[in-house]
């Protein structure tokens, strides 16, 4: 599908997978919300395709703004190998962004996608308008480098209790923490048909090794980034521990910080309506 089709869908559920080519890549997005105003791309997190944003924070946010989420060269359904830096990645955002004729964007980074947001703020400053990154860090990032062991330890520990690795990764493990990590990984089977596909273990280790490269860089000028930013994670994030939040908060010119109580790295879709809430409020500012 081309992708100056109308924006039809009124969900993410039923919003169609379309494809435009740059840089020698098919990248597979979706899209929806109004056409005008500034759009809001999404940058997701390791291992993650177009499956996996929460529903009820896309759509939350595409009430309001035109939200486009899509797979990074040789992720999910989008053509390419992937690279093994968040550098080349924020590079290939880039492309994508500027292959949909976009002149200026808001950015949603989560995770990984919240290092690629950071780079493109850097690199692309007058692409960005503002910044919304979660559970995420900054270059050299205190804990950072233990993304790979920790995502193996819990992704045997998930096969081991035939369990979703999300429900470990991304919650705690008190009464709240379980049945938030449930809803959300119910909410994620919510669209039944023309699914993105899984992501490739080429691609997952490319990642992987990406995020190791990040936690292992030297602290980055983040005065650089004069963008407003909206900073958030829960407070228990195992992953890319909580404390960088606040490190980021501190460095970054103009930010604001938002920590959810009792919550783990997936702390914005444990709270999605009052993450959905605050990052409305934050845009229209």
């Amino acid at each position: 599908m081309n992708s100056n089709q109308d924006v039809a869908s009124s969900s993410y559920q039923d919003a169609p997978t379309r494809t435009v080519s740059a840089g020698g890549v098919e990248f597979a997005y979706r899209e929806l919300g109004p056409k005008s105003g500034i759009p809001v791309v999404f940058l997701t997190h390791l291992a993650a395709v177009l499956d996996n944003w929460d529903p009820r924070v896309v759509d939350g946010i595409a009430a309001h703004h035109r939200v486009i989420a899509f797979d990074n060269r040789g992720v999910g359904a989008s053509t390419g190998a992937t690279p093994k830096t968040i550098e080349a990645m924020a590079a290939d955002a880039v492309i994508f962004i500027r292959a949909l004729g976009l002149t200026q964007v808001d950015l949603l980074g989560f995770s990984m996608g919240g290092m690629i947001a950071q780079v493109i703020a850097r690199t692309d400053p007058d692409l960005v308008r503002k910044l919304v990154i979660a559970g995420t860090g900054p270059a050299g990032g205190k804990g950072i480098k233990n993304v790979t062991r920790i995502s193996h330890l819990d992704t045997v520990r998930a096969l081991l209790t035939l369990q979703d690795p999300k429900q470990f990764l991304f919650f705690t493990r008190t009464p709240n923490g379980k049945r938030a990590g449930k809803e959300f990984l119910a909410r994620l089977k919510e669209r039944k048909t023309h699914r993105d596909k899984p992501i490739s273990l080429p691609s997952y280790f490319a990642q992987l090794k990406a995020i190791h490269r990040w936690g292992r860089e030297k602290p980055s000028d983040l005065s650089a980034i004069h963008q407003p930013v909206l900073v958030a994670n829960g407070d228990h994030d195992r992953m890319v521990p909580t404390k960088n939040s606040h490190d980021l908060a501190r460095r970054l010119p103009d930010s604001e910080l938002v920590i959810y109580p009792d919550a783990g790295h997936g702390g914005i879709f444990q709270f999605h309506g009052q993450f959905v809430e605050k990052t409305l409020e934050f845009l229209a500012r």
